[in-house]
């Protein structure tokens, strides 16, 4: 049997898309074909690892593409995704369990709803329980890493385990899952009681700082640089004059510096090559190096 075909023992047709462009599961809307497009069901997502391993084929896990550059060239091997077929969010008193293909938004919003505060700053994040964890996603000041009890995990030979908070360490951008090359297959957090007023005035207030300060209204990967030590990407890239800053239809936002945006048509290797010429330019400015938040995939 070829690869398709072992395949279809495991998952349905609907579950299996092949030569699927990235361009349509990535914020930025930007990359080329992958040659195998997986939705699996949380039962399902083991044994397809395991038979992508069986087969050499590589493989790699995505949620919502929020923080992801994909080469023009595509994917060659199999991207996993667990957005549509994992989201399920279930609350007990003051804990709230989720899927990794959750949207952190809709999970902020349900904790909000039951008046269940700590999660008010992920309101605005728009990506997955699974990939906010990966990296300890953060903004305005909360973290991840603030708010998890458990998670259940692949390691990686495939095997389930559930790790505590402790075990997770959660640092700026980074953990042990990502560490590790661990997969996120749900999320566990403790909240606390909360006016459900309060709750939502916060996440008001913080949704108008994005609108106010964001450029919201065009495909990005949201922050493109991490935050170098003691310094901020944003002003950095500012203060070298590189507000605007355009290679074809990519360009540093004139919002915020700390964005790089699809104008309109950008290709992959467009936004690559601008952040390459930033990074060099605020190094030579400054001395400060800038490395990428976005997970840059594929060939350039």
């Amino acid at each position: 049997m070829d690869f398709k075909e072992k395949l279809l023992k495991i998952l349905p047709e609907s579950g299996i898309k092949e030569n699927e462009p990235m361009s349509l599961h990535t914020t930025f809307r930007i990359g080329g074909k992958a040659d195998y497009f997986l939705m699996p069901e949380a039962d399902k997502v083991a044994e397809t690892i395991k038979l992508c391993k069986q087969e050499n084929m590589p493989y790699m896990i995505v949620g919502n593409g929020s923080n992801l550059l994909v080469s023009d060239k595509g994917i060659r091997g199999v991207v996993i995704a667990l957005e549509k077929q994992m989201n399920s969010i279930e609350i007990k008193g003051n804990i709230i369990r989720a899927q990794a293909g959750a949207m952190l938004i809709g999970l902020a919003a349900k904790a909000a709803e039951s008046s269940l505060g700590g999660l008010e700053f992920a309101s605005g994040i728009p990506g997955t329980v699974g990939g906010a964890l990966t990296m300890n996603a953060g903004a305005y000041g909360g973290e991840m890493k603030q708010v998890v009890k458990r998670i259940g995990i692949l390691d990686k030979d495939g095997n389930s385990d559930i790790i505590d908070a402790e075990k997770y360490d959660g640092q700026y951008r980074t953990s042990y899952i990502m560490k590790s090359g661990a997969i996120v297959l749900w999320g566990e957090f403790e909240l606390e009681k909360k006016d459900k007023e309060k709750i939502r005035e916060e996440m008001d207030e913080l949704k108008k700082k994005r609108t106010e300060k964001q450029p919201l209204e065009y495909p990005s990967a949201g922050s493109t640089f991490k935050r170098p030590e003691g310094y901020f990407a944003g002003k950095l890239i500012m203060d070298a004059g590189l507000a605007g800053y355009t290679v074809g239809g990519a360009q540093v936002s004139e919002k915020h510096c700390g964005f790089v945006i699809n104008k309109g048509g950008a290709t992959a290797e467009d936004v690559y090559t601008l952040m390459q010429n930033v990074s060099a330019e605020v190094k030579s400015k400054f001395g400060v190096e800038l490395s990428p938040e976005v997970r840059i995939i594929g060939e350039f």
